[in-house]
């Protein structure tokens, strides 16, 4: 009689080297790009040491790049923001490190906590805004890397605001 318990593997199947897929070297996918912005988050040594306040300007510093894409580390101290953009042709990964930051977008605000992430398309318009007392920093993920930021008008931030 032939049954699924008759069926056994023989060995680890993990030792079949030609059914392992190969590791790759840089990431491909949204959950990979999303997997590398938590690795990078959780090994404070890789960026705590860099990272800078300014209360005259927003403060970056391009972190890492590999084959089309960049991470950046950003500071915001209280009341600064983005302005309302859109990453051109650009994904990414936006992860909240430490603080606290309002993401706000056409359908509202939402607030966004350390350990906290979001994954966006090219054209996706939103504001960032540190509207807390404390300093924030947050990681960004870039795919292709950042060739344009384009602004919008103040119109849809308005509107953004009205509808929290």
């Amino acid at each position: 009689m032939n049954s699924d318990s008759d069926l056994q593997i023989a060995g680890d199947i993990l030792e079949v080297q030609h059914l392992l897929q190969p590791a790759r070297e840089h990431p491909e996918t949204v959950a990979e790009f999303v997997g590398l912005a938590r690795a990078v988050a959780a090994d404070r040594s890789q960026w705590e040491h860099l990272v800078e306040y300014d209360a005259t300007s927003r403060w970056y510093h391009r972190l890492r790049t590999g084959p089309g894409y960049e991470v950046w580390l950003l500071s915001w101290v209280p009341g600064q923001g983005s302005g309302l953009h859109d990453h051109g042709r650009s994904s990414g990964v936006l992860t909240v490190l430490e603080g606290e930051l309002t993401e706000r977008t056409e359908r509202g605000a939402r607030a966004l906590s350390a350990g906290a992430q979001r994954v966006f398309a090219p054209g996706y318009v939103h504001e960032v805004v540190n509207d807390s007392l404390e300093p924030a920093v947050s990681l960004h993920v870039y795919y292709p890397g950042l060739t344009a930021m384009p602004m919008h008008t103040a119109a849809c931030s308005v509107a953004a605001e009205a509808t929290v």
